[in-house]
């Protein structure tokens, strides 16, 4: 090729160049301040219009965000779990919680700052007010009555409860905050951890069935597929045995029923009150005669991480749990 030729081709790949990035700024400022995203818009269709002022479709109706969030309050530990996980500034939220004393530790320097407006069943609304918070999110299950008054306060979105439906919550607040793509980001990571993980269970112990039980200070639980760590179970494929294979929270039990909790493995969790029944259900024959016990796969693990944190950080340690038990690769 010619020096001439060589040189009209390079001016016509910078024109080409010039005229791409001139139809990719008209495309921006195609966008207007007041554009806001459908309810219900797809991760990868926000992340294009990832704008404000929107309005937010939840729980109690709609909500006007004029700006990004940088002042919030979470009224549940989950949602203080999943506002973490957005990476979003958190001033105040729900520390204490059952027999939770304080913001958990694996929270670490997100929550240094953080107010503890708790307790959970009344929050202080004169701390949450003096907080000046931008948006407030909490559950109709925990708050319906306060509604009114946390609107009143600041803008507020509610999620229906904070259980079986933990996967959507971090959705919804993923477009409350601004935080789309994170949240399908950060949800995909996990549940492909997820899959990863019981893969190689699956394989190194020929699709065993894993047991979960609860003691507490009442009737002794068998946690279900809507229980949350029934969702991690089933998110990494994991069998479970019949009387825990329901699409119920969790199947309660007496002494004369322990078999029922059977399974190649069991994964036992002790919460504020169940120590004495779970001593009681360790020293019945029944107990010794399931086959987990016999073969020695009984893991104890921590009640506050596999029951109440109902989040993706509690999700990861679940499945950290599981890969350690089965010495399978934890997929990090």
């Amino acid at each position: 090729m010619s020096r001439f030729a060589r040189s009209a081709a390079g001016r016509f790949a910078i024109g080409l160049t010039g005229l791409a990035l001139a139809a990719s700024l008209a495309a921006c400022g195609n966008t207007k301040d007041g554009d806001k995203p459908a309810a219900g818009t797809s991760s990868a269709a926000a992340d294009t219009t990832s704008v404000f002022p929107r309005t937010v479709t939840h729980d109690k109706g709609t909500t006007e965000l004029k700006a990004k969030p940088q002042r919030i309050i979470a009224l549940d530990n989950s949602l203080v779990e999943a506002v973490v996980l957005l990476e979003r500034p958190l001033v105040g939220g729900i520390a204490s919680y059952r027999n939770q004393k304080t913001f958990p530790d694996y929270l670490g320097a997100a929550v240094k700052d953080t107010k503890d407006i708790g307790p959970l069943d009344n929050p202080n609304l004169e701390l949450i007010a003096s907080l000046k918070p931008d948006l407030i999110v909490s559950a109709t299950v925990r708050h319906d009555a306060l509604y009114d008054k946390l609107k009143a306060i600041a803008p507020t979105v509610f999620v229906k409860t904070t259980g079986p439906i933990w996967k959507d919550n971090v959705k919804l607040l993923g477009q409350a905050l601004g935080e789309e793509k994170k949240a399908a980001d950060k949800l995909g990571a996990y549940e492909a951890r997820a899959k990863k993980i019981g893969d190689a269970v699956n394989a190194k112990a020929s699709n065993p069935t894993i047991s979960v039980v609860r003691f507490v200070d009442g009737p002794t639980r068998l946690m279900a597929h809507s229980s949350f760590a029934g969702i991690v179970l089933k998110d990494a494929g994991l069998k479970r045995p019949d009387a825990q294979a329901k699409d119920t929270f969790a199947v309660e039990i007496s002494e004369e029923q322990i078999g029922l909790a059977d399974a190649s493995y069991i994964f036992v969790t002790t919460y504020a009150g169940g120590a004495d029944r779970k001593a009681k259900f360790e020293a019945n024959p029944l107990w010794q005669r399931l086959k987990g016990v016999q073969d020695k796969h009984v893991t104890e693990v921590k009640d506050e991480l596999w029951m109440t944190s109902v989040s993706v950080q509690g999700a990861h340690f679940i499945l950290d749990d599981i890969a350690k038990t089965f010495g399978v690769d934890a997929a990090k």
